[in-house]
């Protein structure tokens, strides 16, 4: 199929909406920590941005979109980029690779929420990129790039397993093996500046649009079917936690917008497969799933700190099950549980509970390595005056 120009133009304006993401998401981590750690959380953004950049430049997309080897990961093919050009089918090879880059730096940007105010740098960088060579490549490979999960069948069509449940349970593995921060459960550490989260949140909303609508990888009927679910189950999530949470108390922002988010993430695998009443209800269970998650996690005591796996992890967890309920052939090409084909549920079940089980697991082992070799955390002295300056020598004047 030769080169699209509306197709090639379209693609382009969805990769750069999609990095608009990772800026994003330190801003909406960046006002819910404290001041002292306002530029480490933004940082962090950008770094995981920059250095999943080079990794997916170099090795990362052929492990993810290289030949199938044994239905786990990608062979060598594109090593470095190699036979990645400006032919393609619809829109070039090159806009293809990284439109696929962007997805990848903004996964490790959300998996900073289970470090916040007390990694290092140093061993956030070497964590990164072992995470991203040996959690998120893989995962990719399963769903996109001819795995076992796609040839299982499983649905995701622009990142519920790969992104989300694989960010989610990571940051709540990384928070496990780093510890709490210090002071946590023993005085407040309320957000320092909730309308930065609100603007973070902000751009996550119109970045999102980029980042469902753009897995159409063409500008079509599918494109606008999947922007028109995603703003809808967005709106849905928002107005369900902002609800609960007034039941609970007063209904704030901060729970609206996390609301918000949770729709999002909810409607990310399931975008390109289902209709608008669907992605009503897909955002009200996000939102109300997403909430009850966040209490749980509060009452254990668990300092997940920024919440990515109440979030995204349980979100992307609901998401990948609603695919395999709502999906329905007539916009996917697929039918789901309700029009009367449950093995697709089985199939989406599978693939979510072995996602969730690696990304955790690997996470897991991974952090404890780095931890036992170089350290994870920063030394008690440094997480009291601040990352921004321990880590940075840099402050936010009053």
């Amino acid at each position: 199929m030769p080169i699209d120009s509306g197709d090639t133009a379209f693609i382009l304006i969805c990769t750069a909406l999609v990095m608009l993401m990772t800026p994003g998401v330190g801003l909406f981590y960046g006002g819910m920590v404290r001041k002292k750690n306002l530029i480490s959380m933004i940082a962090l953004a950008f770094i995981a941005f920059a250095l999943v950049t080079i990794q997916w430049t170099f090795v990362g997309y052929s492990l993810a979109f290289g030949s199938d080897i044994g239905g786990f990961i990608g062979g060598l093919d594109f090593l470095g980029l190699n036979g990645v050009g400006m032919e393609g089918d619809g829109i070039p090879d090159l806009l293809f690779m990284v439109f696929q880059l962007v997805f990848a730096g903004l996964t490790l940007a959300i998996l900073t929420s289970g470090i916040a105010e007390r990694i290092k740098l140093s061993s956030f960088i070497i964590f990164g990129l072992l995470w991203t060579t040996l959690v998120y490549d893989p995962l990719a490979h399963w769903a996109w790039g001819g795995g076992w999960a796609a040839s299982l069948g499983a649905l995701d069509f622009a990142g519920g397993t790969v992104v989300h449940i694989s960010s989610g349970f990571g940051a709540l593995a990384l928070a496990l093996v780093i510890g709490k921060r210090a002071g946590f459960g023993q005085y407040s550490m309320e957000p320092h500046n909730i309308p930065m989260t609100l603007l973070g949140g902000a751009l996550l909303w119109f970045g999102w649009f980029g980042f469902n609508a753009g897995s159409a990888l063409a500008a079509n009927g599918l494109a606008a079917s999947a922007f028109v679910v995603t703003n809808i189950s967005a709106a849905a999530g928002a107005l369900a936690w902002m609800g609960a949470s007034w039941i609970n108390g007063k209904p704030s922002s901060l729970g609206m917008i996390s609301g918000g988010i949770a729709g999002l993430v909810a409607i990310t695998p399931a975008a390109g497969f289902v209709n608008p009443m669907a992605a009503i209800v897909i955002g009200v269970v996000a939102g109300l799933l997403c909430y009850a998650a966040l209490l749980f996690r509060v009452r254990k005591g668990l300092d997940e700190s920024l919440d990515a796996w109440a979030i995204h992890g349980m979100g992307g967890l609901w998401g990948a099950l609603a695919t395999g309920i709502f999906a329905t052939a007539a916009i996917g090409g697929v039918d789901g549980l309700i029009y009367g084909n449950p093995g697709q549920f089985v199939i989406q079940a599978i693939d979510a509970f072995v996602a969730m089980g690696y990304a955790f697991g690997v996470t897991f082992i991974l952090a404890k390595l780095v931890d036992m070799t170089i350290g994870l955390r920063v030394t008690e002295e440094e997480e009291y005056v601040g990352l921004d300056i321990s880590q940075h020598g840099e402050s936010i004047r009053a």
